[in-house]
């Protein structure tokens, strides 16, 4: 892995307008086309941030990745694009397209990419 980057989210105020996030209400769209691939970096957008949890597209240039960290919440990963490797408490998982798998709360993880990859995460917080 190149460069890790940790993506943090605003606990603080998460239901606070988004005037973005509003041209997707009410329209099919296809997730994996929400965010682009950007040379040499992580990409994401957030679809939805509310109390109870979160929404948010990735795009992970090749041999970008997440590095270890917890969170206080569970969190489901699906990939949408591509390859990745998944660490969960020191296991191993190869994921691609069509794949998902759920982050414990409070349970080490990282992640990095073995092709670009999208992936959707969803953090439940209540």
């Amino acid at each position: 892995m190149r460069k890790t980057t940790m993506v943090e989210f605003n606990l603080e105020n998460p239901e606070k307008h988004d005037k973005k996030k509003d041209e997707l209400y009410a329209k099919v769209f296809v997730l994996k086309d929400i965010v682009s691939y950007q040379d040499g970096t992580v990409a994401s957008r957030m679809l939805v941030n509310k109390k109870a949890g979160s929404i948010t597209v990735f795009s992970f240039d090749e041999n970008e990745g997440l590095s270890e960290h917890t969170a206080p919440y569970d969190a489901v990963v699906t990939v949408l694009d591509g390859e990745c490797e998944v660490w969960v408490a020191g296991q191993t998982f190869q994921m691609k397209e069509g794949h998902t798998i759920i982050f414990p709360a409070n349970i080490p993880h990282a992640l990095s990419a073995i092709t670009k990859f999208k992936m959707i995460l969803t953090m439940i917080r209540e």
